[in-house]
């Protein structure tokens, strides 16, 4: 299994947005507001605003924000379009009904790559059976939980009773604060991270 490891505030800052969701890097955007490097505030590039520039660019915040590698993102876009209905809304619907994701999206992790973690250590289960497995596809009328042996983890309690996040309308608060049942597919306006699919959707059309 593969993750990005390197460090994030450059990536943030190279893209221009708070990709992983941390403190540092929107403390690192706020104090230095451009392009990591030497030459950050002064360069130019002839390609500064091309076409090619600006869709590699989406993709990568999707790319990054998901905590996808290239290959596994290619699968998501290809997957995407094989379904009926709108290649760019398909590929972000599929990328918020993976499980880390919606442990996310629920408030019990305080971040992707920490609810990444956490699905990967086997605290979650689907239906009430274990799934270790990050890109899980969750399907409507799924009902996800937290183990009941690692509710007292305080990472998690401090996430649930001080981040106190509210769910998306597809998502609603199971019997507990450590659970969450799917009550559809996300709708686009759903969905609120800034990026311009149908840009990916172009790049990857070439």
């Amino acid at each position: 299994m593969s993750r990005y490891t390197g460090p994030r505030a450059r990536v943030s800052r190279r893209l221009g947005t708070n990709i992983f969701g941390t403190r540092g890097e929107a403390l690192a955007l706020e104090k230095r507001p451009y392009p990591p490097g030497v030459h950050g505030r002064t360069r130019r590039r002839p390609n500064a605003n091309s076409e090619y520039l600006v869709q590699l660019q989406e993709k990568q915040k999707a790319r990054f924000s998901y905590g996808l590698t290239e290959k596994q993102f290619r699968k998501v876009y290809e997957e995407a379009n094989r379904r009926t209905g709108v290649t760019g809304e398909n590929m972000l619907r599929l990328l918020e009904m993976r499980l880390d994701n919606v442990m996310y999206r629920a408030g019990v992790c305080a971040t992707r790559p920490q609810a990444r973690q956490f699905v990967s250590h086997g605290h979650v289960t689907v239906n009430g059976s274990r799934v270790n497995v990050p890109s899980y596809q969750v399907r409507k009328g799924d009902l996800i939980e937290v183990k009941e042996a690692s509710r007292d983890n305080a990472i998690l309690q401090w996430n649930v009773d001080v981040l106190d996040r509210t769910p998306p309308a597809w998502l609603e608060r199971g019997d507990h604060a450590f659970a969450v049942k799917v009550y559809s597919e996300p709708l686009r306006e759903q969905i609120d991270i800034p990026i311009r699919e149908q840009l990916i959707v172009e790049l990857y059309s070439k």
